[in-house]
């Protein structure tokens, strides 16, 4: 009986043993990877997301703790309750330890909110609203890509600078939009230009009429567009069509990828100014991971799916780094290494979440300019992360003592 009873207690005493992080070690590490498949978001994150997070996977080596690295998807649909629920299912009953694209600020706010629940780890690639790291900041939550402020900093201060000094916005009518007009509507009147109204529209809209019709007759030098993907490309094709342009008023689309170049053509995007983190064509390491994106997906990649495959990398890294999953030795890795790779060379993350790295001012090149297919951009300037995103002290960030 004695033997018995001691056998008990040593297989309890294992069992105790392998709760706590010894079991946690026993199982896969696994990446969810909550994206826009089908909507107006498609385009920069989407199917792309997800490759770029496979080539992450498999550059780090497909493996963490000897197990194979486990990768789920999900379709967000643009919308916060079913962002909230996926979060929740994946964090507490799927043991997803990481979840990375979320497709709107919105998705992104709900999903932060469970990440906070469950203390568990979120980065932030597609959505933009400079809340992230602001008011609405969490310490389990990074923000990789670019944010309104960024953006809005970047171009709206050229644009300014080169006498574009009254703007009707059309906003797209949720948290992204409203964060991209208020944003950029500081910038403006901080460099004593006048914001003459605003115009908010649905999201994912097939009819700007009504809303290009407000900026026409606000006389506005700059119509701002303050929306993204399909919304944007949408928008500057109806604007053609009523003459915007033609008529002496100017478009600026605040956050563009390629991709929107790549729908519009050069013919009718040429001589847009736009802000993007990365341009496949900047250097050699930009150009080899454009170069073998494409191969997967036959598109060169966005600033967004460039840094899904940063993000993922560098989390995978600090794992391995801190010989754990438990979140916050990870935090730490990640914050205390820079992140150095195809997506930034001068990368750091900042104690309220924000990766810091360059911003690049581009001009979309006219159609004779163009040498080759993706050929989009002229390099207008490089803007260092320190002046492109906003201060530290000035995002009124709860964890910024």
């Amino acid at each position: 009986m004695k033997s018995i009873v001691t056998s008990l207690s040593a297989a309890g005493l294992i069992a105790a043993a392998l709760t706590g992080p010894a079991l946690a070690q026993q199982t896969p590490l696994k990446i969810g990877v909550l994206t826009d498949f089908q909507s107006v978001y498609s385009d920069i994150g989407g199917a792309g997301n997800v490759e770029a997070t496979k080539m992450a996977i498999e550059e780090f080596g497909g493996s963490m703790f000897g197990k194979p690295i486990e990768l789920v998807t999900a379709d967000a649909l643009n919308k916060a309750d079913v962002a909230a629920t996926i979060t929740r299912k994946w964090y507490e009953a799927e043991n997803v330890d990481m979840i990375i694209d979320m497709p709107t600020s919105a998705t992104a706010l709900a999903g932060m909110e469970m990440s906070k629940q469950f203390e568990k780890i979120m980065i932030v690639t597609d959505a933009a609203s400079s809340d992230i790291t602001g008011k609405s900041c969490s310490p389990y939550t990074l923000h990789w890509t670019y944010d309104t402020y960024a953006n809005a900093h970047t171009v709206g201060s050229a644009i300014v600078k080169n006498g574009g000094d009254s703007w009707f916005f059309i906003t797209a009518d949720y948290v992204f939009g409203h964060s991209i007009e208020r944003d950029t509507g500081d910038v403006v009147r901080a460099a004593g230009g006048k914001v003459l109204g605003s115009a908010r529209h649905p999201l994912n809209t097939p009819d700007f009429s009504s809303f290009l019709l407000q900026a026409q007759s606000s006389k506005a030098k700059i119509v701002g567009l303050a929306n993204g993907g399909g919304d944007t490309i949408n928008a500057i094709k109806q604007a053609a069509e009523f003459g915007i342009v033609a008529g002496g008023q100017n478009l600026a689309g605040i956050v563009m990828f390629i991709s929107d170049i790549h729908s519009l053509g050069l013919k009718l995007a040429q001589g847009l100014i736009i802000t993007e983190a990365y341009y496949w064509d900047l250097n050699d390491r930009t150009r080899a991971f454009g170069k073998r994106f494409f191969e997967r997906m036959k598109r060169m990649p966005t600033m967004n799916q460039a840094a899904t495959y940063s993000a993922t990398l560098h989390y995978l890294n600090a794992v391995k780094a801190a010989g754990t999953r438990e979140t916050k030795p990870v935090l730490a890795k990640m914050r205390a290494t820079p992140v150095r790779d195809a997506f930034t060379d001068n990368g750091v993350v900042r104690e309220d979440g924000r990766m810091v790295h360059s911003m690049f001012l581009f001009e979309v090149k006219k159609p004779e300019e163009s040498k080759a297919p993706w050929d989009y951009y002229k390099v207008l300037a490089e803007v260092p992360g320190e002046q492109a995103f906003r201060p530290l002290k000035d995002g009124g960030c709860p964890l910024i003592k």
